[in-house]
This record gives C-alpha cells, structure tokens and sequence, in this order.
C-alpha cells in the first residue's frame, strides 16, 4: 500500500470543501505542531471543525500528541483527516517514527472510548500514568492521568488512509 502524502491528503480535503492546514513552529530542538481542518464560509472567516496539538522531538520516538478536538456539525472524516496529515507529516518532516498520547482519564465510560479510539489507530497501551511520584514529569506534559500510548506512525498512516 502507497502512504499518501501531505499534499495528497491537503487535496483530499479540499475536494470536501474542507480546508487542512499545519501551522508548525521550530524553537531550538522542539517542532510544535497544529493541524487543523475547518469549512470556508462565504462572508465570514473559516469555521473550525477539528484540531489536533502536539510536538516532535528529533527523535525516532520524538513525536508527542496532546489535543485532539473535534467540534461542530458535519464533521464527518474530520478525525481521519487530521491523523492522515499528522501522521504524514511526521514522515515527511521529521525523523519521527512512533508517536505517544496519553489516554486522559476524566472519567471511566469516556476513558474506555478514547483507549479503544486509539488502538484502532493503532496505538497500545505503555503504562498506567497516575499519582506515583515517578509519573508527575508525564503528568505536567499531558495535564493529567491516564494510560500513555505508544503508536507506529507508519502503521497509523496505513490504517487511517483506509478511511479517508
């Protein structure tokens, strides 16, 4: 299976009236990353449909994703956009190859979902992040407790351009 590419997903995008677009920040070693989609409105500045945040290190393990929103009607393939430019940035961009997250636990039903959203992306389980005092570093990162994830950005990449 062809990865496609940033452009190749920006076009996918466009073609669904959608607008994909990275704002990427380098300071010293640390990229920061936005990518958001939004929908063009006639008269009026783009309506913000989805956005995820995070930052990569130049590591191979360097990619770290914090938000991942999406809001609004019609934001059907919004989710799949953002990982397929995430993802493929990441190849294009950096040296990264696998990505983590932290599953938040806000609560036990949400947190089930977002576990399982994830490994769907194919993220898996690392560790339990909680009130132990080796986990505060992971913690002020992410603003909370939960289940840190680790992903092959690779395999994400071919997994979620099956939805696209």
């Amino acid at each position: 299976m062809t990865l496609p590419s940033l452009a190749e997903i920006e076009q996918l995008a466009a073609a669904r009236g959608l607008l994909l677009r990275l704002q990427v920040k380098q300071a010293l070693a640390v990229t920061t990353l936005r990518v958001v989609v939004a929908r063009s409105r006639e008269g009026q500045g783009p309506l913000l449909l989805g956005e995820l945040k995070g930052w990569a290190l130049p590591l191979q393990a360097g990619l770290q994703l914090d938000t991942m929103r999406v809001q609004g009607k019609d934001t059907q393939g919004v989710g799949p956009l953002i990982w397929a430019a995430t993802f493929a940035w990441a190849l294009e961009a950096t040296p990264c190859r696998s990505a983590r997250l932290l599953a938040i636990r806000d609560n036990d039903q949400q947190h089930r979902r977002l576990v399982r959203y994830f490994r769907q992306l194919g993220f898996e389980p690392v560790r339990e992040v909680g009130a132990a005092a080796m986990d505060l570093p992971l913690r002020l990162v992410w603003g909370g407790a939960g289940v840190l994830m680790r992903g092959d950005i690779v395999a994400g990449l071919q997994r979620i351009s099956r939805r696209l």
